[in-house]
């Protein structure tokens, strides 16, 4: 069917629009919806419709596909990093809408560049799942807990069967009364691998509620804890658990960010530790999730897991009239291959950090993103810290007509 047809299809109630694919390539049917709704809203949907490739291209990623949603696109860098994953200088691309946020972030990675760069490491690898199975009693889950404790193997036989990939590396369970969770932890390699972790929990559920008395309520309990704030994740760590850190000269501070370090020093102590502590926060930094989301949109993450992402503490002190900084964010979820990353721009921006694909050895990859996107969260606190310290933050926004 061509476009006019299918307009005409839907409109008289013959076809739905989640159906146009099945009656036209996956270009024809988007051309469809937009002329569809510019009839019947008025919207101008050109730009919408302006997109740098092909439809079916994006044809897992979404549905009842319009066009895309375009989202202008900096990059920072190159800064240097000495990491478990990253050994020299790497970019990172960064997708926002918010101006100042791209010049802030290199302006931090440049004063890392200056002290020689920043030291980064994945510290844990683990992406979690937590049905949760209703037992008759305390006793009965106290008996279930137990049971999964002696038979890990079993079910990791159980959830590694249904992937090539993943790998169980432990399960802990946590009883409320007459329910009982069990996190699923695994180790989903260069996949962010919320749906490897899904698929394979479902598995092991089987056997859980086949060996033991507990019956399967939800496959996700919320224990997990996917996409909302916390205590589990800061504690526990989620997909990623990655910290970078950097010792500054005095001078280079006062260079780049027109202050002292006890300065920075005590704004992060006033800022970042004590407000976000009175404030009841997850996250003790300045604004971590700038970095986060701007990097998850270039590079084809889960926009959503920003949540988690955002869990993130920043430390800093005076050594030796020097400045040490360091951020740590608990559960960095991000993956290489799979999800959004298949998309030809977020591949093209993956390309730029260098880590596109599947590496070698496996998880490499996706280590080395979380790497890079950690220094250069680092290099946002610092900017940030320095701005508030210098008393500029205002005037740096004014002056980019921000």
């Amino acid at each position: 069917m061509d476009t006019e047809e299918l307009v005409a299809a839907v409109r008289d109630g013959e076809l739905r629009l989640h159906e146009l694919e099945a009656h036209a390539d996956a270009d024809a049917a988007a051309t469809a919806r937009r002329r569809l709704l510019t009839e019947e809203t008025d919207a101008d949907l050109e730009t919408v419709g302006a997109y740098g490739f092909d439809a079916a291209d994006a044809g897992s990623n979404i549905e009842n596909a319009l066009g895309a949603a375009q989202v202008p696109m900096g990059v920072v860098g190159p800064v240097e990093i000495d990491g478990g994953a990253v050994d020299g200088q790497r970019y990172l691309p960064l997708a926002t809408t918010e101006g100042a946020l791209v010049a802030s972030v290199n302006r931090g990675c440049a004063a890392i560049g200056a002290a020689g760069g920043a030291t980064a490491r994945v510290l844990r690898n683990a992406m979690t799942r937590a049905p949760v199975f209703r037992v008759a009693d305390v006793g009965e889950a106290d008996t279930v807990a137990s049971w999964v404790r002696d038979n890990v193997e079993a079910l990791a036989e159980a959830a590694e069967a249904t992937t090539g990939h993943g790998e169980l590396r432990e399960v802990t369970p946590y009883v409320v009364g007459d329910s009982i969770f069990l996190r699923f932890a695994y180790d989903t390699k260069d996949a962010m691998g919320m749906n490897m972790a899904t698929i394979a929990t479902e598995a092991a559920c089987d056997v859980v509620e086949t060996e033991t008395p507990a019956e399967l309520v939800a496959l996700s309990g919320n224990l997990c804890s996917d996409k909302k704030p916390a205590a589990v994740n800061s504690v526990e760590g989620r997909g990623r658990t990655v910290a970078a850190d950097v010792e500054i000269p005095g001078d280079v501070v006062e260079s780049y960010f027109d202050t002292t370090p006890a300065a920075i020093v005590e704004a992060n102590t006033r800022k970042n530790l004590v407000g976000s502590a009175k404030a009841g926060s997850l996250g003790f930094n300045a604004h971590a999730a700038n970095t986060v989301a701007a990097a998850f949109l270039a590079t084809g993450q889960d926009m959503a897991q920003v949540v988690e992402g955002a869990n993130a503490i920043t430390t800093a002190e005076v050594r030796d009239g020097a400045l040490y900084a360091s951020i740590t964010l608990a559960s960095l979820e991000v993956g290489t291959v799979g999800g959004g990353t298949t998309l030809p721009t977020q591949a093209e921006a993956l390309d730029v950090v260098g880590v596109g694909g599947g590496g070698d050895p496996a998880g490499s990859n996706a280590d080395a993103l979380a790497e890079v996107i950690a220094t250069a969260a680092l290099g946002g606190e610092l900017s940030l810290l320095g701005a508030l310290a210098s008393d500029n933050l205002a005037s740096s926004h004014e002056e980019l007509g921000r």
